[in-house]
């Protein structure tokens, strides 16, 4: 039996039940007098009771023991560098370059121990604002399970395969996918080796797929290229089973005498989901000029105001380029948007030296970025032809219209950032002339 099915579109209905327990999901209600094999029934709200109903998201469970059965949240110090406190230090506009982050090399550091808070904005206790974190770790979490209750995790794994245990089933997510992990949804991780990614979290809303206006119907990503788990239950009892969680920026954690992994079915429309990046259905120029970064929106997560983004999810992935009369690359350009870009593999087609796979750069909003002077060059000077671009590399944006602050830990204490950055746009050469 497959270990996933597949979406067929954000807001549809899904059901799985695990093959050893048939016709535990009850039938024509969600919570039955008596459950069948004894179970409970649980739902899980990720939107308001009543939120539209294009917007209302829920699932209910039927598990072994009800997820209550805990006992009391103390504080959780083993992951430091985990923060939503913007104000630590003073704000840096200027253009931002990290070196590859390190993983942990003695001792053993799990997903949970080995968060990271790179830069974000706004208030997890408001519900608006993101965050942006990387996980460095090479040990399985053991007996311990992760559930947010700020908002939403999108993980983008650069080096490492993470298998995802979740409430809702298993998940094998290698580099080149992702994963989203809702508010709420329990999780546990376990690695393979040294393990590096990103992960973009939100806290207004739910990623969605972008409007695709004038392309129609098809193009992007497609829904039906997202996968879900299907359902696997685990039962059984020990007695210490640490659940943590993410509450208002800071971490819990309290015992139980069981796996919370004990769901047998469930049904609804708010799961975890996977997808991976080499579907994505690219748009572009076939004409000439360089299209906005937008046309490769990946996921979104709406704010209020429309067609603004608390977060996008943007990614550069191998295509052709053909247009004429253009400078290809991405050109130069100030943005009321923050832009923070990672590079999964390969070589990033703007900067081909300094941004390394496992790195990442900030360019804050208006502080101008563009191509090096390597780039601007060759792609000023190069004849044209129809060419392939970026096979071998994938990276990625995280764009926001939130302007962000750089965690303590970002600016100093990991002491990966490249202080040098700026250089690379000085050798530019003035080709001013009156005349043509």
């Amino acid at each position: 039996m497959s270990d996933y099915k597949y979406l067929t579109g954000f807001g549809s209905h899904f059901s799985s039940e695990d093959p050893r327990c048939p016709n535990a999901l009850p039938d024509g209600q969600n919570s039955p007098q008596k459950c069948a094999y004894g179970l409970y029934a649980e739902q899980l709200s990720g939107s308001a009771f009543t939120a539209p109903r294009t917007e209302n998201t829920r699932t209910w469970f039927y598990r072994i023991r009800p997820s209550v059965m805990h006992y009391p949240f103390d504080k959780y110090d083993l992951a430091q560098n985990l923060t939503n406190n913007w104000n630590e230090l003073h704000p840096n506009p200027n253009q931002m370059r990290w070196r590859p982050f390190d993983i942990p090399s003695v001792g053993k550091v799990n997903f949970i121990e080995g968060l990271h808070t790179i830069c974000g904005a706004g208030d997890a206790k408001t519900r608006h604002g993101i965050a942006i974190h990387v996980y460095l770790c090479n040990s399985s979490m053991k007996d311990t399970a992760f559930y947010n209750s700020d908002g939403d995790f999108l993980i983008v794994p650069q080096q490492g395969s993470l298998n995802i245990k979740t409430e809702f089933g298993k998940m094998k997510v290698n580099p080149n996918e992702i994963c989203v992990l809702q508010q709420g949804m329990k999780f546990s991780v376990e690695v393979e080796g040294p393990t590096r990614g990103y992960i973009l979290e939100v806290f207004d809303n739910h990623f969605k797929l972008p409007d695709l206006g004038p392309i129609g119907a098809n193009g992007l990503a497609n829904p039906r290229d997202f996968q879900t788990p299907v359902a696997h239950f685990e039962d059984y009892e020990i007695s210490d089973y640490k659940i943590i969680t993410k509450f208002q920026g800071a971490l819990f954690v309290a015992r139980q005498r069981h796996s919370p992994f004990d769901v047998v079915a469930w049904h609804g429309n708010y799961v975890p989901y996977k997808y991976d990046l080499s579907k994505f259905m690219v748009i572009n120029s076939v004409s000439f000029d360089h299209c906005d970064p937008s046309i490769f929106t990946v996921l979104t997560c709406p704010s209020s105001k429309p067609g603004t983004a608390i977060a996008d999810f943007v990614i550069f992935p191998p295509r052709w380029s053909v247009q004429e009369k253009t400078f290809r690359p991405p050109y130069y350009h100030r943005n009321c948007m923050s832009e923070f870009m990672g590079l999964i593999l390969g070589k990033y087609e703007a900067k081909e030296e300094g941004f390394m796979p496992g790195g990442a750069s900030l360019h804050s909003m208006m502080t101008p970025h563009g191509p090096d002077k390597k780039c601007f060059e060759g792609a000023s000077n190069a004849v044209l032809q129809s060419e392939r671009i970026a096979d071998g590399t994938q990276a990625f944006m995280f764009e926001s219209s939130l302007s962000m602050a750089v965690t303590r830990w970002g600016e100093v204490t990991c002491q990966k950032l490249d202080a040098k950055y700026y250089e690379c746009w000085q050798s530019l050469e003035k080709h001013f002339k009156l005349t043509k």
